[in-house]
């Protein structure tokens, strides 16, 4: 008798991407190279989803209004960064109900053990964890459910959500073993590649690009205007010495290394030959190729996004197909779902 274990049958739906961004806070140049410039490479790949995690947003206390507001936003900055709606279903994720009714399924099939290791929850409750909402604790939970309710096979995300990927693959699992439906959801791959997938502040190179950060001149905005984009290039802290040689220790050098990352990830060029280009030189020859470059690929986005948003019955527009689109993959998942767990159906 053989004492190898049974080969369990492996996802066979179609390839499928999904992402999204939650509505809060300015986005800035890193979501922009972090995210909306890659979600728009991608459309091209496989049937893409991008959707406004506004249910996500609401872990901690919105403005209602502000939140609306920031919604249409990160729609807008999704279609001026180049998602097709034809091509890119792009909807708001309260808008598709069966982002919850996933969730609570999946809040019972993951493990507390597996929530108490995730990292990004003790970073933002802080000291005061009991004081931090139970959204906030749960919510690498809807995130599971965000991508496996469209079953996706590729999510494209930043190095930070790597560790929510991973409990998104332990929960269908989990649930595929639990249920006896091996193979019925997929263990997604994360998508995580080049120059610009963290793009770190530009007063602290240690410290991630964040729309919470108080100082604004951290951030390039989306909608900062050119004058301002190239400011705060200019202003951006660096060192007293000179741009470094190719193969070069930057590891003291944080902010160095983030700036080249940046001209790299704009220009779609290695950070090796950012700094061959740049060796040897002051930063008052690299500060302003890099303002002229980041204003460049920047201007069209926010030009873009000023017009959609002074008059968002467009936004709206594609937010509402998108979320009908939406809902035609997720609710019939929902509803086998249910079927699996034995809940009663009319």
């Amino acid at each position: 008798m053989s004492d190898a274990s049974p080969t369990v049958p492996a996802y066979a739906g179609p390839r499928r991407i999904l992402s999204g961004i939650q509505a809060s806070g300015a986005l800035h140049l890193g979501n922009y190279l972090g995210a909306l410039k890659r979600f728009t490479a991608l459309q091209d790949q496989a049937p893409t989803f991008v959707f406004v995690a506004d249910m996500h947003a609401i872990t901690v206390w919105q403005d209602p209004a502000l939140l609306t507001a920031q919604t249409r936003e990160i729609a807008a900055a999704y279609l001026a960064s180049g998602l097709d709606p034809k091509k890119t279903v792009i909807f708001p994720q309260s808008a598709v109900r069966a982002h919850a009714d996933l969730a609570w399924v999946f809040n019972c099939v993951a493990r507390l053990g597996w929530l108490d290791r995730m990292t990004q929850f003790k970073e933002k409750s802080g000291k005061h964890k009991e004081r931090a909402s139970v959204g906030l604790y749960t919510y690498p939970v809807l995130q599971a459910a965000d991508i496996l309710l469209y079953k996706a096979t590729e999510v494209p995300v930043g190095e930070d959500q790597k560790q929510h990927l991973e409990l998104t693959r332990d929960i269908a699992g989990k649930f595929n073993n639990d249920f006896g439906v091996p193979g019925y959801f997929p263990l997604p791959e994360p998508v995580i590649q080049g120059p610009g997938t963290r793009v770190m502040s530009l007063r602290d190179g240690s410290a991630k690009m964040s729309k919470s950060d108080p100082s604004d001149q951290s951030r390039i905005n989306l909608t900062d205007d050119a004058d301002t984009i190239a400011a705060k290039i200019r202003k951006s802290k660096t060192d007293m010495g000179v741009m470094p040689q190719v193969g070069e220790s930057l590891d003291d050098r944080p902010e160095i290394r983030n700036l080249i990352a940046i001209y790299a990830a704009l220009s779609e060029q290695t950070k090796d030959q950012v700094t061959a280009q740049f060796a040897g030189q002051g930063f008052g020859a690299f500060k302003p190729a890099l303002a002229d470059l980041a204003v460049e690929a920047l201007a069209p986005v926010t030009a873009e996004m000023r017009r959609l948003m002074a008059d968002p019955s467009e936004i709206d527009r594609v937010l509402k197909d998108g979320a009908e689109r939406a809902a035609e993959v997720a609710d019939p998942v929902v509803a086998e779902v249910k079927k699996i767990v034995g809940f009663w159906q009319a």
